[in-house]
């Protein structure tokens, strides 16, 4: 089908090629330097710059033109933290640990013990869409506020949790004490994890109970494994728990709801306080008192490790939406 005006034919082709012919005038200089001066600074979405160019220049442009002029004055979207990589192995991995429990139920599941160890920012450290600042290089964010208060406010308390389908585990990491194998041996292990798992009134069943570690350096060296395999306990070792698998562990969102209730905790001190080093200890006691014993948001976790993994064998090993 074909449409004329005047002398212009207009069809499918000439449709097609409009968009690309108008790639190369359709931003003014104005709303060039608009896009470049909204480099460097966080919470200037390209959405954002395409209605600042409207309010400023009167141009209509969509978000996504506002992306390309940034890409071609070389600018990149900086933290974002993007999906695990995953190598053949990596999926292979996963493929053959979600065969590996298809005749599980949800209720064997709930004799996991699943754990993790990570940090506990005053400021919590940029992990969302929101926060990206789009600049030519890192050293261009540096007049970020947010950026500033992540680098010169960058106190932080480590934290090893494990949770089964009765309570959590927390520990608190000894101020400059590093996460090397010794330590999560001899403290973590020997005196916190093992018994935990010994005492029934923490687990389902202390001959049942399976430790599930993640793949921190600490945990797959050699020597804890076979300082758990000397101790009898009950794990998903090196052979089994495949690396890059965050979205099989319940345990990030333990994660997650502790550093949600902490950020918001912090963001209510004064100016002062929100960067004070007791302060965040105060209120990160607190957030882990109220949640070691909520053991409907445990069994709901562990529970959902079965649609997790029939998610997983869906996919045959590659990222899933957990």
């Amino acid at each position: 089908m074909i449409a004329r005006t005047g002398d212009t034919f207009i069809n499918r082709e000439w449709i097609f090629e409009k968009p690309h012919r108008r790639e190369d005038w359709v931003l003014s200089q104005e709303s060039r330097n608009i896009v470049a001066s909204a480099s460097g600074v966080r919470s200037s979405g390209s959405r954002k710059v395409a209605r600042e160019i409207l309010e400023k220049t009167g141009q209509k442009v969509s978000y996504s033109t506002a992306r390309r002029e940034r890409q071609r004055q070389g600018l990149k979207p900086f933290h974002v933290i993007l999906k695990p990589l995953k190598t053949v192995t990596h999926v292979e991995d996963r493929e053959w640990l979600a065969n590996f429990v298809t005749g599980w139920t949800e209720e064997d599941f709930l004799h996991m013990a699943a754990s993790d160890e990570f940090y506990i920012y005053v400021i919590r450290k940029p992990n969302h869409q929101n926060d990206r600042i789009w600049a030519k290089s890192v050293e261009d964010t540096t007049d970020d506020e947010r950026y500033c208060e992540m680098v010169q406010n960058a106190k932080c308390i480590g934290i090893f949790v494990m949770f089964t389908a009765k309570k959590l585990l927390w520990v608190l990491k000894g101020d400059g004490q590093s996460w090397n194998g010794a330590y999560f041996r001899d403290i973590i292990l020997e005196k916190h994890v093992i018994p935990f798992l010994h005492n029934l009134v923490n687990v389902v069943d202390t001959d049942e109970v399976i430790f599930l570690p993640d793949k921190a350096l600490c945990m797959k060296a050699n020597a804890t494994q076979h300082f758990l395999e000397d101790e009898g306990v009950n794990f998903w070792g090196n052979s089994i728990w495949p690396g890059n698998s965050p979205d099989m562990n319940p345990v990030e969102n333990i994660g997650a709801i502790i550093k949600d209730r902490v950020e918001e905790l912090m963001a209510s001190e004064d100016r002062q306080e929100r960067y004070n080093y007791d302060a965040l200890k105060t209120n990160l006691e607190g957030v882990l008192e109220d949640v070691e014993n909520d053991t409907d948001l445990f069994v709901d976790l562990l529970g959902s490790m079965r649609k997790r993994f029939d998610a997983l064998a869906a996919v045959k090993g590659c990222h899933t939406n957990f």
